[in-house]
Formats: C-alpha cells, sequence, structure tokens
C-alpha cells in the first residue's frame, strides 16, 4: 500500500515521455489515385497518398510504411501478404507508387498506412481502406455482349458530327436521323449464399441509369461521361453489395441518348449517330465460401420501349408517365411480352470512368412566379445554373405539360432560348390520378426561368382543367469534384465576383469542360490552361483532367494537330478547327497538374503525343512565329465580340508557342531526357528572338499595337528583354490607366494581365479595374442582372450567359488578395507562399486551400494600427509568410517576439515585407504600424 502514491508519481513522470514515444501524430484522409476508397482502378502501380494531423509545430515525416493486402482480415493481423513495403526512409506522403505483387482485375485490395516524425516516433497505423481493380482487359468482361432493343440503322451512323443546317441538309437531305426509340431492359439472377462483395461493371450509351431490386444504384447523373465513341467508352463501377437480396434478384436499365446518337428533331449544335442506344454490363458476386458469380449481357436479357418518349442532349426530354410498367425493376415481373436484347456485336475500347460523376449539387426553389405578356406562366429560380427541374403536380387528366427553360427573357417576359439552343424543352405526360412528380434522366440546360404550357400553378385559376403544378424546384447538376478552397473578403463586390464565377464554373464542369451548359456542351480546350488555376482553387480536378488527356489524345490528328475541342465529336473549320491558343492545354495543363498535385503521370503517359503537337506547331511556323488562329477570342475592341481585334494573332499564338516549348525543356528534364531538353531550349530562344524582331518596335518600345493583351504575354511568358522589362511592364500599366482602369483583353489574354500585374507587384491596378460597375466587366455583369458570368465582358443577350472562360479574376482572388501560392520550385504545395496584397478599401479577407498536404489558411484583417493574419500550414509541408513591413521588432507570433521564437526564420525583403518561414501549425502574426 505504501508504494502506491509512488508509482503513481512515477507514471506522471514517464507519462510525457511515454506519449513522445509512442508519436503525437496521426495519419488521415487516405487516397488512392486522388480518390478515397475507389473502384475500377486500372493502372497497374496505384499510387497512395495520406494526410498528418500532428500536434506539435514544425511536424515532417522521416518515414512510411505500407501493408496491403487480399482481405482486412489479414491487413488487421499485419499480414500485407500482397504488399510490404517496409520503413521507407521518405518525406514522401503525396502519390507513393504501389510496388508490391501482381494485382488482379476485378479484385478489392486493403491497405494502411503508419509514418515517423523526424525524432523517429511512429504514428498508430492508420485506419484500413481499400481500392478496387478495374477490368483490365476484354477478356475479364467474361464475354459479356453490347445488348440494343432496335438495330442499328447502318445509312444513319455518323461518327463526325455534322453541323451548321446547310451541312446537314446537304448530306441528309430532309431525312430524319437518330429517332430510335429509348430501351429499357431487365434481367433476374438468383443469390443462394452468404455475399462477401459484388461490383457491377456498366456503360450504357449515350447514358444510363441502373436499378436493382426497385433501387436506383448510385446517385450519379448522365453516367457514362461523353466521349469519342468510336476510340473508346467508359464504364461505371458500383459497389452493390447491400443492395442484393438473398434469393431472386432483378437488375433493370434505362438508357438515353447523349451524345451516342442526337436525334435531327428539335435544337442541335451538331448530328451524330453511333447507332441504336445500347448496354454492356459485367455484375460479379464474390461469395463467402470463395466461389464467384457473374451476370453479364446478352441475349437472355429482356428489352422493351421505357417511358422516356424522345430524348436529346439538345434538345430535351419528353416523358409519358402512362407507359411505365410498375415492378419491371423487380424480381418476379411478368416480362413475356417484352423482346429479347439483341447483340449488336460492336466494339469500342473500354476505360474505367475515373474523374467523379456528375450528381445533383443543389436544389434551387422558385422565388418569383408571374405570368408574361403571351398569358403563360413563367417561374423564376433566381439563378442562372446547369441542371434539371422537379416537377411536381396534381392531373385528372393525361394533358402535356411542357417547361421551357432558359436563361433570360424576351421585352414581353417569355423565355427567350435564342443563344441558348431553341427549340428545347422538358415534357411531361401525367397519368392523371391525382399527385406526381417528374424529373428528365438524361438531358440538360442552363436556365433560370421555366416557361410552362399545358398547366397552371396551383392555386390560379383554372378554368379548362389542367393539371395544377404544386412545385417547380431547379436541381443544379455538375462534376461532384470535391471541393478544394474558399475565399471571402471584406468588399461585397468581390464576393459577388467570386460567387459569379464560380456558378458559371460549376455550370461547366461536366464530364467536360464545357463551354456553356446549353447551346454547345462542348469542350472548347483554351478554358481548360487558362481557367485551370483558377478552377483548381477551388475544386480538385486531377482526376478529371486524366479523362481530359484521354480526350484530347482520342483526337489527335495524325500529322500531330490538336482540335479545338475534345473530345471532337464535331470537325469546324478554320481556327474553330486549330487554333494554337486551344490546342496548347496538351501541354501546359499537364505541367500545370504536376505543379498542383505532384502528379506527372500526365507527362509520362503523354510526353510522345505532346512532342508531336510541337513537331506540328513548328511545321506551321514561318521563321518561328506562328500567325493563325482566333486570337485573344472576345476582347473589347470597335466590333461585336469574336476573333481577336485589338491584339495580331501572331502574337499570343507565338507566344503561347514559346511558353509550350519552355514547358518541354522543364518536362523533358524531369524525365531524365537532357538531350530533348537541350533542344527545346534552343528552339525556345530562336522563338523569342523571332518574336521580338517581328513584333518589338524599337522606335516606339511598344509590342504589337500596345494592347493590354500583347503586353501582358510577353510579359508572362518571358518574352521581353531584361532591358525592356520595366518598359513593357509601364505600357501595360498605362493603357490601363489611360482608359479609366478598363480592361480590353479577352479569353486568352485577361489571365496574362491579370498574372503580369500581380507579379509586378500591382495589384492596385487589378482591383482599379475589377471595382466598376461602368464598364465592361464583372461589375458591369453584375449590375445588368448577371447571376453566372456570361461569355461576353458585356453582358449581351445573344451570346451565352453561362460561361466560364473570362472567370481569370477567381485565380487572383486567391493568390493575390488572399494570398495562397506556393514558392516557383515548389510541387504540389510542398513549399507554400502567403503572401497576402491588401488593396483599396479591402480591410479583410480569409482565403482556404485544401492541398496534397492538408488544409492552407490565410486569414488577414488590416487597419490603421496594425496588420493581422491568421496561417495554417498543413503537416509535413513549408510557408513563407510575407508580412507588411520593415521592422521585425514591430512583429509578434501568439504574442511572443518574433526572435524569441524556436524555428522561426526570417529576412527582410526590400522596404515592403519581412518574409518569416516556417513549419507547420497554426501561426497568429502581428505587425504593428509605426
Amino acid at each position: 500500500m505504501k508504494t502506491k502514491p509512488f508509482s503513481i508519481c512515477i507514471l506522471f513522470i514517464l507519462f510525457p515521455v511515454l506519449l513522445q514515444a509512442a508519436g503525437t501524430h496521426s495519419v488521415y484522409n487516405l487516397r488512392c489515385e486522388h480518390e478515397e476508397e475507389p473502384l475500377g482502378i486500372e493502372t497497374p502501380q496505384p499510387r497512395f497518398s495520406w494526410q498528418i494531423q500532428a500536434q506539435e509545430r514544425n511536424f515532417e515525416q522521416s518515414a512510411w510504411q505500407i501493408l496491403v493486402a487480399d482481405s482486412p482480415e489479414k491487413l488487421q493481423a499485419g499480414d500485407g501478404n500482397i504488399w510490404d513495403s517496409g520503413k521507407n526512409n521518405s518525406s514522401s506522403s503525396v502519390l507513393v507508387p504501389f510496388n508490391g505483387k501482381e494485382l488482379k482485375a476485378g479484385q478489392v485490395y486493403y491497405w494502411k498506412v503508419k509514418s515517423w516524425d523526424k525524432e523517429g516516433n511512429p504514428s498508430p497505423w492508420s485506419l484500413i481502406h481499400r481500392f478496387g481493380m478495374g477490368l483490365l482487359s476484354e477478356k475479364d468482361w467474361n464475354n459479356a455482349k453490347w445488348i440494343a432493343w432496335e438495330k442499328d440503322r447502318k445509312d444513319e451512323i455518323i461518327t463526325t458530327g455534322l453541323h451548321g443546317l446547310t451541312n446537314v441538309d446537304r448530306a441528309l437531305k430532309g431525312k430524319k436521323t437518330g429517332m430510335y426509340r429509348l430501351p429499357q431492359f431487365r434481367k433476374e439472377f438468383a443469390v443462394q449464399k452468404q455475399v462477401k462483395r459484388a461490383v457491377a461493371y456498366v456503360s450504357g450509351l449515350g447514358h444510363f441509369d441502373m436499378f436493382l431490386n426497385g433501387d436506383k444504384v448510385g446517385n450519379n447523373f448522365l453516367d457514362p461521361g461523353w466521349t469519342k465513341y468510336d476510340k473508346c467508352a467508359l464504364y461505371v463501377s458500383f459497389d452493390i453489395t447491400r443492395q442484393l437480396q438473398q434469393g431472386q434478384n432483378a437488375v433493370g436499365v434505362m438508357l438515353g441518348n447523349g451524345f451516342f446518337n442526337i436525334p435531327r428533331e428539335r435544337y442541335f449544335k451538331l448530328l451524330a449517330s453511333y447507332g441504336a442506344p445500347r448496354l454492356l454490363m459485367k455484375i460479379q458476386i464474390d461469395y463467402a465460401d470463395g466461389s464467384t458469380q457473374t451476370i453479364v449481357t446478352g441475349t437472355d436479357w429482356k428489352a422493351t420501349e421505357s417511358p422516356v418518349t424522345y430524348n436529346s442532349i439538345y434538345g430535351g426530354e419528353d416523358y409519358d408517365a402512362n407507359k411505365e410498367q410498375p415492378g419491371w425493376m423487380q424480381p418476379g415481373f411478368d416480362d413475356r411480352s417484352w423482346d429479347k436484347a439483341l447483340d449488336t456485336g460492336w466494339k469500342t475500347r473500354l476505360l474505367s470512368q475515373r474523374s467523379a460523376p456528375l450528381t445533383v449539387r443543389d436544389r434551387i426553389p422558385t422565388v418569383r412566379l408571374f405570368k408574361n405578356r403571351q398569358g403563360q406562366w413563367v417561374y423564376d429560380l433566381g439563378q442562372n445554373f446547369s441542371g434539371i427541374v422537379h416537377l411536381s403536380l396534381n392531373a385528372r387528366t393525361a394533358q402535356p405539360v411542357k417547361l421551357y427553360p432558359a436563361e433570360l427573357l424576351n421585352p414581353d417576359s417569355t423565355v427567350n432560348q435564342s443563344a441558348s439552343g431553341a427549340p428545347f424543352w422538358f415534357g411531361y405526360t401525367p397519368k392523371g390520378n391525382g399527385a406526381e412528380s417528374w424529373q428528365p434522366r438524361f438531358t440538360y440546360y442552363g436556365f433560370r426561368y421555366v416557361q410552362v404550357e399545358g398547366a397552371v400553378p396551383a392555386g390560379k385559376p383554372n378554368p379548362d382543367g389542367l393539371p395544377e403544378i404544386t412545385e417547380i424546384t431547379g436541381l443544379h447538376t455538375c462534376n461532384s469534384a470535391e471541393n478544394a478552397g474558399s475565399f471571402h473578403c471584406s468588399k461585397p463586390l468581390f464576393n459577388q465576383t467570386y460567387e459569379l464565377i464560380d456558378w458559371a464554373i460549376r455550370s461547366n464542369m461536366a464530364s467536360v469542360l464545357t463551354d456553356c451548359p446549353h447551346r454547345e456542351k462542348l469542350g472548347w480546350l483554351e478554358e481548360a490552361h487558362l481557367m485551370q488555376y483558377s478552377v483548381q482553387y477551388r475544386y480538385n480536378l486531377a482526376r478529371l483532367y486524366e479523362k481530359t488527356f484521354n480526350d484530347i489524345r482520342s483526337t489527335q490528328a495524325t500529322n500531330g494537330m490538336i482540335p479545338t475541342i475534345a473530345p471532337e465529336l464535331v470537325e469546324f473549320e478554320g481556327g474553330f478547327k486549330d487554333t494554337p491558343e486551344w490546342g496548347s492545354t496538351f501541354i501546359i495543363s499537364p505541367w500545370y497538374i504536376y505543379q498542383w498535385y505532384g502528379d506527372t503521370r500526365l507527362i509520362e503517359t503523354y510526353y510522345p503525343d505532346m512532342q508531336r503537337y510541337i513537331d506540328y506547331l513548328s511545321s506551321k511556323a514561318d521563321d518561328h512565329i506562328i500567325a493563325y488562329g482566333l486570337g485573344d477570342w472576345f476582347d473589347i475592341g470597335p466590333k461585336s465580340p469574336g476573333e481577336a481585334q485589338l491584339t495580331s494573332n501572331g502574337v499570343t499564338a507565338t507566344a503561347i508557342y514559346y511558353y509550350d516549348v519552355t514547358l518541354m525543356e522543364k518536362m523533358a528534364n524531369l524525365l531524365g531526357k537532357p538531350e530533348d531538353a537541350r533542344q527545346y531550349s534552343e528552339l525556345a530562344t530562336r522563338i523569342k528572338q523571332a518574336f521580338n524582331r517581328t513584333f518589338w518596335n524599337p522606335s516606339t518600345r511598344k509590342y504589337d499595337r500596345d494592347s493590354q493583351a500583347a503586353n501582358a504575354v510577353a510579359l508572362y511568358m518571358g518574352l521581353t528583354t531584361p532591358e525592356n522589362r520595366q518598359q513593357v511592364f509601364d505600357n501595360l500599366i498605362a493603357d490601363i490607366r489611360s482608359r479609366d482602369n478598363a480592361l480590353t483583353a479577352g479569353d486568352v489574354g485577361y489571365r496574362y494581365v491579370l498574372r503580369a500585374l500581380e507579379a509586378g507587384g500591382a495589384s492596385d491596378v487589378i482591383y482599379d479595374m475589377n471595382c466598376k460597375y461602368d464598364t465592361p466587366g464583372y461589375g458591369w455583369q453584375l449590375a445588368h442582372g448577371a447571376t453566372a458570368l456570361t461569355e461576353s465582358w458585356q453582358a449581351y443577350g445573344f451570346v451565352s450567359n453561362n460561361h466560364f472562360m473570362l472567370g481569370h479574376l477567381m485565380e487572383w482572388l486567391f493568390s493575390g488578395l488572399g494570398g495562397i501560392r506556393q514558392q516557383e520550385d515548389s510541387f504540389g504545395f510542398k513549399h507554400i507562399v502567403i503572401k497576402p496584397e491588401p488593396v483599396g478599401d479591402v480591410r479583410e479577407a480569409n482565403a482556404s486551400y485544401e492541398s496534397p498536404y492538408g488544409r492552407i489558411v490565410s486569414d488577414w484583417k488590416d487597419n490603421e494600427k496594425e496588420f493581422t493574419i491568421r496561417v495554417e500550414v498543413p503537416a509535413n509541408s513549408r510557408a513563407s509568410v510575407y508580412l507588411p513591413s520593415a521592422d521585425t521588432a514591430q512583429i509578434t507570433e501568439s504574442g511572443i517576439r518574433l526572435q524569441d521564437i524556436p524555428g522561426i526564420e526570417y529576412r527582410k525583403e526590400g522596404n515592403k515585407y519581412i518574409v518569416i518561414t516556417v513549419g507547420s501549425g497554426i501561426y497568429t502574426f502581428h505587425a504593428k504600424k509605426t
């Protein structure tokens, strides 16, 4: 008894030591190939990432160990029978490649990781995570067939889309094409043993909805993503273990047309048809006793017409509820009247859909209901967005109801589809038995208003006994990529601009980055690199860019040319077919992905094809000058917006060519190809000399016509000579100031205007340019009622009013005003730079970004007495924090003088900044003003 107090004292003395020995950090947010617990992995060497939660500051990982097993029980017991990496002395925690036994198609694997800090203390093992392999070859599909309900009409196959009414009429005369009926399929199967795991691999073209025992599988919308279907199609993997039941099961699938088959009816931007809608599926059931059962599509499946009576990605969708067959998705349904499915014999390359699926992100309620001058009811949802409607009504008859969505209204308050694709409508024929609800499955549109035909709002006069609408709600659909960043500041205009751009980004984030969510829905490629930083501050797009690059390579020409759109569902002419600023996404975006995520796979995979594109551009050059294409699209000149008006297309095309080549030099070095790097370096030197020889006027000391775009691209790309750089920067600012801070640059040039100004320390000019309501720009658009970014700076009604191509200010809101960047030689935000730039009347801003290492925060306030900033730096990374002060004696961190804090390095940069370098942790700096 007398020894107890002594033992307790010893325990208290040793507890801190024991705690330290056990480690004060943990591993969380495990990812495989940028995704938590993915299915459908096709790479033989998947890569693992994790983040670290550390109690102490300045955490650095010194080592890691990964275990991979083929069962969770083995992993729990510490048996990495597929891979035991052993302890690796490395700080890597992002995209660590698998290096174990061969991974098998259709199998699920389990993994966990632990890490050690710089003192050698280990973390506990992480929680167990899993990943599933996809189907790696044709034989892995177990002889599954592409099935359809109708035969293909061979004379209607159009794999290179037709556009323009003249071209369509010339090719097809008066013939209607693509008028296949929309099918649904079903198959029953028995489950008699205990199920360990079940996965469905599905591709339904154009799009599919899958049901199991009456319930929809997943919450995806418009699966699979659209591709150039004669080159490849995507399949989607679903874990259906919990939806199976003992005994009989029934799987049902409905198909829509998508871009696979575009009917020649209502509106169409292009016409294409690869044949009748079709389905491919394999269900793999692994039983607890080790046996496996597979169910695959074939002629033993049954098919019939679905209640979707019309569907077009461009024209809308009609649904007749009277054609529903209750119970068809359930086991025991009598399908004897259905037809046998047809084996199409069709083949194409199959790839797993690795990008995040489209889903319903938001429900948008009606904010206003009114009658237009034509006597039709219009629902105003208050926001321009991409998506569909959810309709609820009461009906006593089978009176068809049409809903016409639109972005804008005509002067008489009727809906205006003139710039968004007309006619487009959602049509619903009710059963007439009372309360009903419906929403389209296989199309979408960009809209704010919904005009009703054939129904009235509930509670309004209804002398004709029409269906009565109880609710119209907008369903905002978009790619479900994870949110990565947030921004807010004290200036309402900038917050409104942030939302304006963000709505346009989301509305055009589908399975491709589209130009607009209605008229075209095409992947115009310039946006993919010019807006890449802006979009990646908001969303994690690593997986979407994997699909983008497969789309690009699938449409690269034999001569190396990259078209302006990918997938190239239609061939345009002239600059709309081939423009360097568009095709150069193939060079620029892989480098940006490497910068942001530390991911080299796009570079490694596509480097030979990227070389082919550089060779193509070189073949188009005249003495190293490229002068063709659309140029600075939609700049502000004397004419209506379109091709560049203020800047010669040779300026932007040659500048982007030069930039491409400098990036190829960097990527060649990254891949260990010094001879390639030398050749690209020499080519870049020759292009730079030619550019200055052609476009620099030594007497006026100006580039080209001295436009904002011309000066900005020369500055950003590094094309200016050292002795002229300041002059070009001064010319850029002088032009802006001479126009009372009005912008003129367009789709290509404006990003570089902002980049050049920010790099030159002129965020005050950026502020002045973007605080205006009286000249075209963001404030102008807001003042004219825009709720999503418009295609033109002027917010014209004759072009799209939901376009994200001019949203470059988003990048500055995060990097300049918010201050979150990374050091030039850093990748994956390993070394962060926090450098906010307070300007104008902005007194505070809060920006965050979820980097591969964890959450970065820059939260600052500025007043006449002091500048305060709260910074979060994730574990296993570092940050350089710029404080607007010239005196270290005036700076404290959490109330402690800077020089009294261990582990903090600081230096003076000019008379404007004290730069403090810190490790991970949360810091609050105060810089008093003298």
